[in-house]
């Protein structure tokens, strides 16, 4: 299961959060060398794969990003997920001199208050044709 992380950078998040679907989206657009896979907290794969790294659950709250043998939480695997990204979207890394302890509060306040703002759906998102390649499936994992 830890070779599917030496192929491509997971980001697993809340799929349930229009937020975070918003934020998936933006990533699927500018990764067009498909360095990342991506699934939901809340389905198989992504539960698997937290299991699979004996990772707390209760990270439901957080963007989480897996590469190789890291893992990487709230604002900091937003800010590795930047320096991936086409465009000039890289330049954002540059926020990681911002100390954690200032990051992630304001990383956090966002993540309370992301169903309160953005909405929430009833069901986890299902990939569109063109994304399906982009999320991650069990037989992935299987196979890695």
């Amino acid at each position: 299961m830890s070779n599917i992380t030496e192929q491509y950078d997971i980001v697993l998040f809340d799929g349930v959060c229009n937020l975070c679907n918003q934020a998936v989206d933006f990533v699927i657009q500018r990764d067009p060398e498909n360095h990342f896979k991506i699934a939901s907290l809340q389905d198989k794969p992504g539960k698997r794969l937290l299991r699979g790294r004996n990772l707390n659950e209760d990270y439901l709250d957080s963007l989480v990003l897996l590469r190789e043998d890291k893992v990487y939480y709230k604002s900091r695997a937003a800010l590795e997920i930047t320096k991936k990204l086409k465009g000039l979207w890289p330049l954002l890394y540059g926020f990681i001199i911002v100390p954690a302890f200032i990051r992630d509060p304001v990383y956090d306040y966002i993540a309370r208050n992301r169903y309160k703002w953005f909405g929430k759906k009833e069901t986890c998102r299902f990939p569109t044709e063109e994304d399906k390649m982009k999320f991650l499936k069990l037989e992935d994992l299987e196979k890695a």
